[in-house]
C-alpha cells in the first residue's frame, strides 16, 4: 500500500466518523422531540440528508443508534470519569449540575430516554439499570470519601446516594418543563445543605 492509498483510507475513515457524529446528533434531536418509540430511522435519515438505507450503512439497527446516542452522552458528561472509579466531593457534583444547566439538549435526551426505558422490552432498559447502579455506588463512595461512614445529617453514604441521584434527575425534569421557575443549580445546593446539615440535640436537622 502506498502513502497515497493510506492517506485516502484515513480520509475516508475521518469522513465516516464525522458522518456518524452528525447522525448521532440528529438522532438525539429526534428522540428529544418524539421519544424513542416515536423516533424513526427515516426521520433521522431525512434530517441528515440520507436515505434510510444510507443511514443503515452507519448504524444497522435503531437499537445500535440508540446505544451510540447514550455512549456519546456519557462521553459529554464530565461525571463519566467518576463513574469509573474517582470520588468527587459534593461541591464538584454541584458544579456538574451547573454544567448540565448549560446544555439543555443533552439533558433533554437523557431524561426522555430514562423515562422511556422503564417500559417493557425497551432496548435501553439494561443500560439504565446498570448505569443507575454504578451512579449509586459512585455516589456512596464519594460521600464516604468526604464524610466517612455517617454524614452530618445522620444518613449513611448508602442511604444518601440514591437521594442524591433522585434529586439530580428530578430537578432536571422540573427544569426542562419550566427553566425560569426552577433554578436547578441553586436548588441542588439547597438539597446538599439539607443533606449535610448536622442534627440538633433532639435529632431534628439543624445546626450543631
Amino acid at each position: 500500500m502506498t502513502a497515497n492509498d493510506r492517506g485516502r483510507g484515513l480520509g475516508r475513515a475521518i469522513r465516516s466518523e464525522d458522518r456518524k457524529a452528525e447522525i448521532i446528533q440528529a438522532a438525539a434531536e429526534v428522540i428529544a422531540e418524539r421519544g424513542y418509540r416515536g423516533a424513526s430511522l427515516a426521520a433521522v435519515a431525512e434530517r441528515v440528508g440520507l436515505t434510510q438505507q444510507g443511514l443503515l450503512h452507519y448504524f444497522p439497527t435503531k437499537e445500535a443508534l440508540l446505544i451510540a446516542v447514550l455512549d456519546v452522552r456519557d462521553q459529554w458528561d464530565m461525571a463519566s470519569a467518576a463513574l469509573h472509579g474517582s470520588a468527587w466531593p459534593l461541591e464538584m457534583i454541584a458544579g456538574l449540575v451547573e454544567y448540565n444547566a448549560t446544555r439543555r439538549g443533552v439533558v433533554q435526551v437523557f431524561t426522555v430516554l430514562a423515562g422511556d426505558s422503564v417500559t417493557e422490552d425497551h432496548p435501553a432498559s439494561g443500560y439504565f439499570k446498570e448505569r443507575y447502579a454504578r451512579v449509586r455506588e459512585w455516589g456512596a463512595r464519594s460521600l464516604r470519601s468526604e464524610y466517612g461512614d455517617v454524614l452530618p445529617g445522620g444518613l449513611t453514604p448508602e442511604q444518601a446516594a440514591p437521594l442524591l441521584v433522585a434529586v439530580m434527575d428530578g430537578l432536571q425534569t422540573q427544569w426542562l418543563h419550566d427553566p425560569e421557575a426552577v433554578d436547578m443549580p441553586a436548588l441542588f445546593r439547597d438539597f446538599v445543605a439539607l443533606l449535610t446539615a448536622p442534627r440538633a440535640a433532639d435529632g431534628t436537622p439543624g445546626s450543631a
